[in-house]
C-alpha cells in the first residue's frame, strides 16, 4: 500500500471538442499524505479544477484520461467503476465547489440536503441523521441550527451558504476535503473565517485538504506545499516557504509580484503579469509560459525545460534555472 494518501503519476487528460483536442492536463504529478494540505495555485484554466475532478471521477465525456496513474488510499482511481465512485464520493473524498449558491438545491431545505448525504452513506436513522445534521452546522458555527434546517438556500448569506457546503462535506468525516475556491465570492472578513474553520476541523478529525485556488494569499498561511500550475502542467512544487521565500520559476515569481505585501513600501505599484494564457488546443512546443515570460530565451520556444531539483521537495521547470549552463556550453 502506498504511503501516500493521494498519489498521481503522469496523469494526462484531454477533453474532444469539436474544434479539436484540449490538452487540459499534461503529465501531473503530486502526492498527498494523510493529514496534509496541499494547495493548487494557478490562473483560471490552468487546469487546477480537472485535477481535483479527475480523482473523483467527475471528468464527464468528452473529457478522457488518457495516460498515467491515480491511486487513493491505495485504490486504483483509473480502474474504478462508477457504483464505486458514488461508494466514494462524499464518503471518502467531499468536494466543496466554489459556488455555493449554484451547488446546492434551491428547491430542497438545508435539512434535506445534510441528511441525504448521511442517508446514502451511513445506516443512521432518522432521528440521528436529524441530530447530526444540527451537530454539522453547530461545528462549522452557524447559529440556530434547528431553524436553520427548515430553511432554503436563498433565505440565507453567502458565507453562511458555504458553511453549510463544508457541513454537507465533513458529514461523513472524509478521508480528503478537495476546496474548489470556497472563498472566492466571500468578502475578506469571511474568507478569513472559512479559511480558519476549515484548519480547525482538519486539525480535529485528521482529514488531508486539496485547496484549489488562484490566489497565492489565500494559501500562505494553512498549506504544507504547493503545486503552482499552468497550462495543465506543474511548473513549481515545494513547500511553502520555498515557494514564497525561494521561487525559481518565472510564473511563480509573477503571481507573487502581482499581490500587495505587508513589507512593501509606500506607493509601490504591483506588477501584472502581462498577455493572456496559451490556446490549450494548440499549446506551444517549449515552455507554456514563454510568450509572456519576460526572461524568455530561443530555447524557451522550442523545447520544455527539464526538471531541476532544489532539495528533496522543491522543483521547477524553467530554462532560467538551467542558463548558467547554457551560456558556458553551445550558442542556443
Amino acid at each position: 500500500m502506498s504511503e501516500y494518501l493521494v498519489n498521481i503519476e503522469h496523469e494526462r487528460l484531454s477533453f474532444f471538442t469539436p474544434a479539436g483536442e484540449v490538452k487540459a492536463l499534461n503529465d501531473v504529478s503530486f502526492h498527498i499524505a494523510e493529514g496534509e494540505v496541499l494547495g493548487i495555485v494557478g490562473e483560471s484554466g490552468s487546469g487546477k479544477s480537472v485535477t481535483a475532478y479527475s480523482l473523483m471521477g467527475l471528468t464527464a465525456h468528452p473529457g478522457k484520461l488518457l495516460g498515467g496513474t491515480l491511486d487513493f488510499n491505495g485504490r486504483r482511481v483509473n480502474d474504478m467503476t462508477e457504483k464505486e465512485f458514488q461508494k466514494m464520493r462524499g464518503n471518502e473524498v467531499s468536494i466543496i465547489f466554489q459556488d455555493p449558491m449554484t451547488s446546492l438545491n434551491p428547491v430542497y431545505t438545508i435539512g434535506n440536503q445534510i441528511r441525504e448525504a448521511l442517508k446514502l452513506h451511513t445506516d443512521k436513522n432518522k432521528a440521528e441523521r436529524q441530530a447530526r445534521a444540527i451537530e454539522l452546522l453547530e461545528l462549522v458555527g452557524i447559529n440556530e441550527p434547528e431553524k436553520r434546517l427548515k430553511q432554503y438556500p436563498h433565505e440565507l448569506s453567502g458565507g453562511m451558504r458555504q458553511r453549510v457546503m463544508i457541513a454537507i462535506a465533513l458529514a461523513c468525516e472524509p478521508k480528503l476535503l478537495i476546496a474548489d475556491e470556497p472563498t472566492t465570492a466571500l468578502d475578506v472578513t469571511i474568507q478569513a473565517q472559512i479559511l480558519e474553520l476549515m484548519m480547525e476541523l482538519k486539525d480535529k478529525l485528521g482529514m488531508a485538504i486539496m485547496m484549489i485556488t488562484h490566489d497565492l494569499g489565500v494559501v500562505a498561511s494553512m498549506c504544507d506545499h504547493i503545486a503552482v500550475m499552468y497550462a495543465g502542467n506543474i511548473v513549481e512544487y515545494g513547500t511553502t516557504d520555498d515557494i514564497f521565500y525561494n521561487p525559481k520559476h518565472e510564473y511563480t515569481k509573477g503571481l507573487l509580484r502581482s499581490i500587495p505585501r505587508m513589507d512593501s513600501r509606500e506607493h509601490e505599484r504591483l506588477i501584472p503579469i502581462e498577455g493572456t494564457p496559451v490556446d490549450l488546443l494548440n499549446p506551444p512546443k517549449g515552455c507554456p509560459f514563454a510568450s509572456r515570460c519576460d526572461s524568455c530565451m530561443q530555447i524557451c520556444l522550442r523545447e520544455k525545460a527539464p526538471v531541476t531539483y532544489f532539495g528533496d521537495i522543491h522543483y521547477t521547470s524553467c530554462w532560467m534555472n538551467q542558463k548558467a549552463e547554457l551560456e558556458g556550453g553551445e550558442e542556443r
